[in-house]
């Protein structure tokens, strides 16, 4: 079977980790290889994604059975988007208890989409414990450590084993303060800094967020490939009548 594309879920049990940056280079990352993408804000009344990317993103809600619903409806849809999910950490043991219950992997699975989790690590034993548990809870799942360096020299790599070789982990650089300002002011997009650099933006200071974006997107690009090599193996390993 052929994974057709990618269902990726940005997340964190701690507030203010560099979540929404995440989500929103992987989004542009999307974009930025001419897919179609299709972004889900769950972050309560904090709707940082859908500000920065009111084209591609909106709110989703997983405080009540509707909600919940419809928004896994629409990530399991087989529609050849890229879905990219920002889960605020106040959702985020409600939308894997659900993910859970409705059994989605498996579901996934059947439809040839790729799930992978960017979890964005610290070194408290809440975050600790919520990964160990998404490793053993989905099994069909890439859950990929996310190193971000603005939390600082991350000393706790060891709690944050990777898992499998689709799972290695992501580092996103630090950026100078003053280009952190500018990507800050909504609704920056990266994939329009991609390009020629904007008025309002200094050559010196493009270039710096060039190099910085294309060291991303290269994380981004053999994450994927690390998944569809992991899938492709695993497919050769099983039984043919067990291959869709």
């Amino acid at each position: 079977m052929s994974l057709r594309s990618f269902i990726t879920i940005v997340a964190s049990p701690r507030p203010r980790v560099g979540k929404t940056l995440v989500a929103r280079l992987l989004a542009d990352f999307h974009l930025h290889n001419g897919r179609s993408i299709a972004a889900f804000d769950i972050n309560g009344d904090d709707t940082a994604l859908t500000q920065f990317m009111p084209q591609h993103s909106a709110p989703a809600d997983v405080t009540e059975i509707h909600g919940q619903m419809a928004l896994f409806d629409r990530l399991v849809a087989d529609d050849g988007s890229y879905k990219v999910v920002d889960l605020g950490h106040p959702a985020f043991k409600t939308f894997f208890d659900v993910a859970k219950q409705i059994d989605v992997a498996a579901e996934v699975r059947r439809r040839g989409l790729a799930v992978v989790v960017l979890f964005i690590v610290t070194p408290d034993a809440t975050s600790v414990e919520a990964y160990a548990e998404l490793r053993r809870s989905l099994l069909q799942a890439a859950v990929v450590p996310v190193h971000n360096e603005i939390l600082g020299v991350a000393q706790h790599r060891d709690k944050f084993a990777a898992f499998g070789s689709a799972a290695m982990p992501i580092q996103i650089a630090a950026l100078a303060p003053g280009l952190r300002k500018v990507i800050d002011r909504r609704p920056f997009s990266f994939a329009d800094a991609s390009g020629a650099a904007p008025a309002d933006i200094p050559l010196e200071m493009h270039m710096e967020l060039q190099r910085w974006l294309r060291k991303i997107y290269v994380e981004f690009r053999q994450m994927e490939l690390r998944v569809l090599l992991s899938d492709l193996t695993r497919s050769l390993g099983e039984p043919r009548s067990n291959q869709i």
